[in-house]
């Protein structure tokens, strides 16, 4: 119910840009209004967001590790994975941004009947981990490609990469390997969350929405390359006009270009309220940003300040009568 629910609004969202652009000719709001509103709610938001989770004391010393720490000159310490200095901490936090190393690590714990009744059973579980990956980087490297519509002239770089992700060509258009890659993988994580039952009981609303948003840009997108023709420069000099703040809407350019940028404001917009700011929220985790030196350094609580305490002594004098009439041992009779 809760991924119909998400799959329903995500079809609203498509049906709105049709009927706007389609019957009523709103290429302006679509095009130009919309858009910048959602690149202001995204940096606006995303800044917010992280300029709180920066203002968050963080009184103790509460880095995750699970490797060796500093200890004696005989016992190998595990720089990376237990980190006292900050390169350490910088290798670390690399590894799990590029290569979602914690991700890595974890495994699935499943309740299973044994000989001698319930056991506890651990499995490994890097299909989520392969998948995730996919996806993130699919992700990324279409991001990029999308620069050179809005660069003029294309810097090399881009169009290496371009040409890189479309070397194994089936047709034309050229087939990219990130469209493959980033459909497989929303699709794998889509039925995890359908199909795995621990997933799906703690699977919200807000956990599909996302998962349906992406899956309709990306297929609006190809959409666009593979089946309805588009006229890429008159999309090229739209995004160049967006970018240097002169909108101008070419002719021609076909709803289903509009369905797709509304996609991708919907999401720009939505990004700094969903579960998405793990992407900037990565960065502000003090469980992977700090040195484990607690062996080496004394933390003290910055929120500490004298208190007046009741001392023991204090405490039988003001109550020793009526401990003694208790039958409470005393220290002074």
């Amino acid at each position: 119910m809760k991924a119909l629910f998400s799959l329903i609004a995500v079809l609203i969202l498509m049906l709105i840009p049709l009927a706007g652009v389609g019957l009523a000719n709103l290429q302006g709001l679509f095009g130009i209004i919309l858009p910048y509103a959602a690149i202001i709610l995204f940096l606006g938001g995303f800044i917010y967001r992280v300029i709180g989770w920066a203002r968050t004391p963080v009184p103790f010393r509460i880095p995750t590790t699970v490797g060796q720490g500093k200890s004696f000159d005989w016992i190998k310490q595990n720089k990376i994975e237990n980190p006292t200095s900050n390169i350490g901490v910088i290798l670390r936090m690399a590894m799990e941004v590029f290569l979602f190393r914690s991700l890595f690590r974890n495994s699935k714990t499943e309740l299973r009947n044994g000989e001698n009744g319930p056991q506890l059973a651990h499995g490994s579980n890097k299909w989520l981990w392969l998948f995730g990956l996919m996806f993130h980087w699919s992700l990324l490297i279409i991001l990029i490609r999308h620069l050179r519509l809005f660069l003029e002239p294309v810097p090399a770089v881009i169009s290496s990469l371009d040409s890189l992700d479309s070397f194994f060509q089936i047709g034309l258009p050229a087939l990219y390997i990130t469209d493959i890659l980033i459909v497989a993988a929303l699709t794998f994580l889509f039925l995890r969350r359908v199909v795995v039952p621990q997933v799906k009981t703690i699977s919200l609303a807000a956990d599909y929405f996302p998962l349906f948003l992406l899956m309709g840009i990306a297929a609006t997108g190809m959409l666009m390359r593979y089946i309805f023709r588009v006229d890429i420069a008159g999309i090229k000099e739209f995004a160049v006009g967006l970018l240097t703040f002169t909108p101008h809407i070419p002719e021609g350019i076909g709803t289903i270009f509009y369905v797709h940028l509304f996609f991708v404001s919907c999401l720009f917009a939505y990004f700094p309220l969903s579960k998405l700011m793990h992407m900037g929220g990565i960065f502000m985790n003090p469980t992977r940003n700090m040195k484990c030196n607690n062996r080496m350094e004394r933390h003290i609580n910055p929120w500490n300040y004298p208190v007046e305490v009741h001392t023991y002594e204090e405490y039988e004098n003001d109550f020793r009568t009526k401990m003694m009439k208790a039958g409470i041992p005393v220290e002074k009779e």
